[in-house]
């Protein structure tokens, strides 16, 4: 069953014709990815999902009702979460105080606290720093941040912008394996990333997106052996 559906998605950034009749749809509970160069309008797609940006015409479905009317709050309140690109902490707060800003909706004081929990048992290193100013971590730490903001919202779809941008070898793969856990606990995964041999290990299926359009998709198998992008994404 999709969780997400989008159907013909066109989106504008005033004449410009940003994505081209975009379609696709993420499963209940798998991890699919978006894959892409630069400029190709993954974090458009994204941003339109979210609500940040408005569509021009299409449909965005969750959860069997179209969301693409809604507000970006209102968006968030159904479920779907983004980590930004470029992760974006609040660094003159607490690490305490970032996963307090994600949970913001989270009323009753126990589920909050319970979601804290939840958070730091996936990311313990957070928890050790938890009275530190975010913009004093390492980058890593800063990803992990705002990952754990994000869980803070209950998401049903996380959906993540380039988490493994500006990251050491070992960090991405520290990443992707916390990412992959928090899969396993239920909750539907939704990644752009132009690391594409990262995000194919990790995923289900992908789609490979060009100047707006989806030009390829399958399986996150049939990617990895598809030659155009084992040519232009894979680097072999």
């Amino acid at each position: 069953m999709a969780l997400l559906e989008i159907r013909d998605l066109h989106t504008y950034y005033g004449p410009i014709h940003a994505l081209k009749g975009v379609s696709f749809a993420v499963e209940k509970g798998e991890i699919a990815t978006l894959l892409g160069s630069n400029g190709a309008g993954k974090s458009t797609t994204l941003k339109t999902i979210s609500g940040l940006v408005r569509t021009g015409s299409g449909a965005i479905i969750f959860d069997g009702k179209p969301i693409h009317h809604l507000r970006t709050h209102e968006i968030v309140a159904l479920g779907i979460v983004q980590v930004p690109e470029g992760r974006r902490v609040f660094g003159t707060l607490t690490v305490d105080e970032n996963l307090d800003l994600g949970g913001f909706l989270v009323t009753n004081k126990n589920v909050k606290e319970r979601l804290r929990d939840r958070t730091y048992d996936y990311f313990p290193r957070l928890k050790e720093r938890r009275n530190q100013l975010a913009g004093t971590l390492s980058g890593g730490e800063q990803q992990m941040l705002a990952i754990g903001r994000a869980l803070m919202a209950e998401p049903k779809l996380l959906m993540l912008d380039e988490p493994s941008m500006g990251l050491a070898p070992n960090l991405v793969g520290m990443i992707m394996e916390m990412i992959q856990a928090i899969s396993e606990a239920g909750i539907t995964i939704f990644i752009v990333e132009q690391n594409a041999r990262a995000a194919l290990k990790l995923a289900k299926k992908g789609y490979v997106l060009e100047t707006g359009e989806i030009v390829l998709s399958g399986t996150a198998a049939e990617l990895s052996t598809n030659d155009k992008v084992i040519k232009a994404y894979l680097g072999l």
